[in-house]
């Protein structure tokens, strides 16, 4: 059985949400278990359909609210659902945890409690934004390191690598996100990634596509996208309100006249499988990848069926064992991997 933690309070609806999407997680999944986290009053009424066998409730008097700040959450609020949750994988009694709180506050708390593997500098966050192939583009850091040196970037590519590769592509590509594809555009930080990398896929670490830019992202061009944690977090946000503004642009066009509602129907096929290859919340749940512990990051507003989507993603991991494919391929790049290592190599070459 997989045992996930959740964090019924987290996010802008709680359990409202939350519970409601366990019930569909559990009776789509035999093989699963829930851990639901939170105040022992906003759990009482569970929805019908909801499988109380396979359901344990652990009590939590506190919750972190979305704008708190971490001092806050990690340092007052210590019988908060988030973090309650968070002891479960720690105690071993949870495979995974589950959260749509406050992004700040999950990291700090999942860091604090479950610490980082050895030869992590920073966690980061990594999720799947739609492509062109009609697949999905792994993207890390999505907004955990705002300032990051060469050597977290290749970090952060092998960590992309084990999440991937344990969901089916045992050799999957990664691209350094640039200004251009020449190895010499870039500050200095990405040059000196762009030069880790390469001496990481020399050794077989990874497989190194080289850089990216921005429109590869949705082109599919590799499957990994490796970023400092500003540039992601824009990126995600920008993707996100792109696939907002075209479904109000299609709503709005169709709904003028009689001749383009006619045309709506016409080609409402299209416009439907369109709609769901860009459905944004099909790719909820980021992973906060470099803890020794599974964590999963659902967003903030996610309704039922997208805070499932999240509830999903952390099942399949923990049952495809993320955690151990993370550590030995941390193992296996250490020599490039330990902070400063590459600077001389990188300045090296660049010269």
């Amino acid at each position: 059985m997989i045992t996930i933690a959740v964090d019924c309070m987290g996010g802008d609806h709680g359990p409202a949400i939350t519970l409601p999407a366990c019930a569909s997680f559990l009776a789509a999944h035999a093989d699963a278990r829930l851990i639901l986290v939170g105040r022992p009053e906003a759990l009482s009424s569970w929805p019908a359909q909801l499988d109380r066998s396979r359901c344990t409730v652990v009590h939590a008097a506190e919750v972190v609210a979305m704008d708190d700040p971490v001092e806050v959450a990690l340092r007052r609020k210590k019988d908060s659902s988030m973090r309650v949750a968070i002891q479960q994988v720690k105690a071993g009694d949870a495979q995974a945890a589950v959260s749509a709180g406050n992004t700040g506050a999950l990291m700090a708390i999942a860091r604090y409690l479950l610490k980082t593997l050895d030869g992590i500098d920073r966690p980061a966050i990594a999720s799947q934004m739609p492509n062109a192939k009609g697949e999905a583009t792994t993207v890390l850091d999505l907004g955990a390191n705002v300032d990051c040196t060469a050597e977290h970037l290749l970090q952060f590519a092998v960590m992309g690598s084990a999440l991937v590769a344990a969901n089916g592509k045992s050799s999957p590509t990664v691209g350094l996100l640039n200004i251009g594809e020449e190895v010499i555009k870039g500050n200095d930080v990405i040059k000196q990634a762009g030069v880790l990398l390469r001496q990481a896929a020399e050794r077989g670490d990874l497989n190194f596509h080289g850089n990216v830019e921005g429109n590869d992202l949705f082109k599919g061009t590799t499957d990994i996208v490796v970023c400092d944690g500003f540039v992601g977090n824009v990126a995600l946000k920008a993707s996100e309100g792109l696939a907002s503004m075209i479904g109000g642009f299609i709503r709005e066009e169709f709904s003028r006249n009689a001749l383009t509602r006619l045309a709506a129907l016409v080609v409402w096929p299209v416009l439907k499988s369109f709609k769901h290859r860009v459905d944004h919340r099909r790719y909820n749940g980021a992973a906060l990848l470099g803890l020794r512990g599974l964590v999963f990051k659902s967003h903030g507003s996610a309704d039922a069926f997208a805070f499932e989507q999240a509830l999903c993603r952390a099942y399949d991991e923990a049952r495809n064992d993320l955690l151990d494919r993370v550590r030995t391929r941390i193992a296996r790049a250490a020599p490039l991997m330990a902070s400063g290592a590459g600077d001389v190599a990188a300045s090296s070459e660049l010269s």
